[in-house]
């Protein structure tokens, strides 16, 4: 017989053992450090001694969820693991949910009300509950006549604004009627998601026919791309990015009529230069991918996000003049002292 589902503790190493040789049994993988570590809360239910359901919570997304299929209370078991995720999250005031899971549970996901996204071969992206992404697509400004008109987009995270985003905006705006510029909503940058959105506002300000957006959960977030702010494998990277950009082009664009998404060269990052190598497969002929080549330095060299981040920590404030739009940089002096205090206080300056 079951037993009630229960709290597993992740940071107790036998609880912990236990946990991950279950779902590895089960064909569910990806235990780094960094993604456990954002787990918050792990239910499970057991027959005796034996784990038999689980299932993790991390911010508003389950993830981690396996069941055991050797017998025919599995069905059961998933409703009711299922159930007690959704009532921990609502007791948190959480009324939209996402779940990030095996193919194999899209279907019995979608039977308990949930939505899916996208999928891949391996996985699948659902949600449910308050706003959802019909929401979220409503509340984006549109211009009359949008689906006769050529419909620009481009995703940044502008960590901060430079005078490469500026660039590529530029000539995305010259090109189309209308250029989305969504911008990424997760706070893993030195840089806060309010601050990086004012900053692509102020320096496209200039640009009529351009309309930043905040890019909330659809686009490289947490939910469909994890591995943008985490250190993962090559294979972590790729279905990970072949799932954001199903999401793109099956939901945002066209619910948005877009017709083209602008990307950057990428000679530096490598996840960001997987994820464009995965937008050239996977949007057209839907939506066409164009590659602006980025804009570089007088040097010959090419302006990075990174580099103002770094320059910022050697306090190079000329450098950073030479990297940023106005803008950017009177908002840079302005707080400079509470953005160093974030890098002394070990706010990651490399990365994306």
């Amino acid at each position: 017989m079951d037993s009630p589902v229960s709290e597993i503790h992740l940071r107790n190493p036998s609880d912990y053992k236990r946990w991950r040789n279950f779902l590895e049994s089960l064909d569910i993988h990806n235990f780094s450090d960094k993604e456990v570590q954002k787990i918050d809360t792990t239910l499970a239910i057991f027959s005796g001694d034996d784990l038999v359901a689980t299932g993790s919570l991390a911010g508003n997304t389950l993830k981690y969820i396996g069941v055991c299929n050797k017998d025919v209370v599995s069905g059961s078991r998933f409703n009711t693991i299922v159930s007690a995720l959704v009532s921990r999250e609502f007791q948190q005031g959480i009324f939209h949910l996402f779940v990030f899971t095996k193919i194999k549970y899209s279907a019995s996901f979608q039977h308990v009300g949930f939505n899916e996204l996208a999928h891949t071969d391996d996985a699948a992206v659902l949600e449910d509950g308050s706003p959802d992404v019909n929401d979220y697509l409503n509340d984006i400004p549109k211009i009359a006549d949008q689906k006769g008109k050529k419909i620009g987009s481009i995703v940044m995270n502008a960590n901060p604004f430079t005078s490469g985003h500026r660039f590529l905006v530029e000539q995305a705006a010259k090109q189309c009627d209308l250029v989305y510029v969504f911008v990424v909503n997760t706070d893993a940058s030195l840089f806060s998601t309010s601050e990086r959105f004012y900053l692509v506002k102020r320096g496209t300000a200039d640009l009529k026919n351009v309309i930043v957006v905040n890019g909330g959960d659809y686009m490289v977030s947490y939910v469909t791309f994890p591995a943008y702010f985490l250190a993962s494998s090559k294979d972590a990277i790729i279905y990970q990015t072949t799932m954001d950009a199903r999401i793109f082009k099956n939901i945002i664009a066209k619910g948005l009529n877009i017709d083209v998404r602008f990307i950057g060269t990428e000679p530096l990052s490598r996840t960001t230069s997987i994820y464009n190598q995965v937008l050239q497969r996977q949007l057209p002929p839907e939506v066409e991918v164009d590659e602006i080549e980025r804009q570089t330095t007088d040097g010959n060299y090419p302006i990075t996000a990174t580099a103002v981040r770094r320059d910022l920590k050697d306090n190079e404030l000329e450098e950073i003049k030479k990297l940023v739009p106005l803008s950017t940089f009177d908002f840079i002096k302005a707080n400079q002292a509470e953005l160093t205090k974030r890098i002394k206080e070990g706010m990651n300056i490399n990365g994306n």
